[in-house]
């Protein structure tokens, strides 16, 4: 499996972001109804309420008991949110609470979610056909070869639990936010030929802002210069460790 892994070349469909797109929108929108229209402004405050740490600890909810469509998702603008229907198999007034106001602030003024532009390319179910991905990232942190800060990553990889190899630590919060979501290094375990600009789009959309701030017009001449001082950890994420000028200049 380890092996299968590491030499598995860069795909068009791999993914920084992915599965907890259900509450990626950001903490303003709590809840996740996909009857909620896509592209609506979302309120400033909270018109749902979720908790995923009540969801996966007290009721003892799976993933895919909310998020069941992720299985056959192939792209990263699809709607994996549940439905609300989805949410009424439970909050059915026997097993839990059917008012209103379990999940609504204000349900006389429920709004529409936004949720935002996509400029990546995923399949989920491409990633869970080639079995659970939850060892592989262990592996690289234990052996020195993830391209990035580990803390508190290792710890919430659950190797019962596929969907832990990018979404982890959703027990321990109620909304989820940025760091629950797959970071650059989790995908470079295993899409590990990096040669920018080139395979920046295989994932990456055109339209894509990937460039850091800080590489401004003169920054070719400037971070040779001596004059900047560069964390020269984080460039791998996009340059790797062996990368060539020429490969963006």
């Amino acid at each position: 499996m380890l092996k299968l892994c590491i030499s598995f070349p860069i795909s068009t469909q791999w993914i920084l972001r992915g599965l907890v797109v259900f509450v990626f929108v950001s903490p303003v929108n709590s809840c996740r109804y996909s009857s909620l229209a896509l592209g609506q402004d979302a309120p400033e405050a909270q018109d749902l309420k979720f908790s995923h740490r009540v969801h996966l600890l007290r009721a003892k909810a799976a993933c895919e008991d909310c998020h069941a469509v992720a299985r056959n998702s192939t792209g990263a603008t699809d709607d994996l949110l549940p439905s609300e229907p989805t949410c009424l198999k439970c909050h059915n007034g026997r097993q839990a609470g059917n008012q209103c106001t379990v999940c609504h602030n204000q349900p006389d003024q429920v709004r529409r979610v936004r949720r935002p532009a996509r400029t990546f390319r995923f399949n989920h179910r491409l990633h869970l056909q080639l079995g659970n991905l939850t060892p592989v990232i262990a592996a690289a942190i234990d052996g020195g070869s993830y391209l990035s800060a580990a803390k508190n990553i290792r710890e919430h990889l659950d190797p019962q639990n596929p969907c832990s190899a990018c979404h982890r630590a959703l027990e321990r919060v109620d909304l989820a936010g940025n760091s629950n979501l797959p970071q650059m290094a989790d995908c470079l375990v295993c899409h590990a030929e990096i040669d920018p600009p080139f395979s920046c789009e295989f994932c990456h959309t055109k339209n894509a802002q990937i460039k850091p701030l800080s590489h401004t017009p003169d920054y070719l001449d400037l971070h040779n210069s001596g004059r900047l001082k560069l964390e020269k950890e984080t460039c791998v994420i996009c340059h790797g460790h062996h990368f060539r000028c020429m490969g963006c200049h």
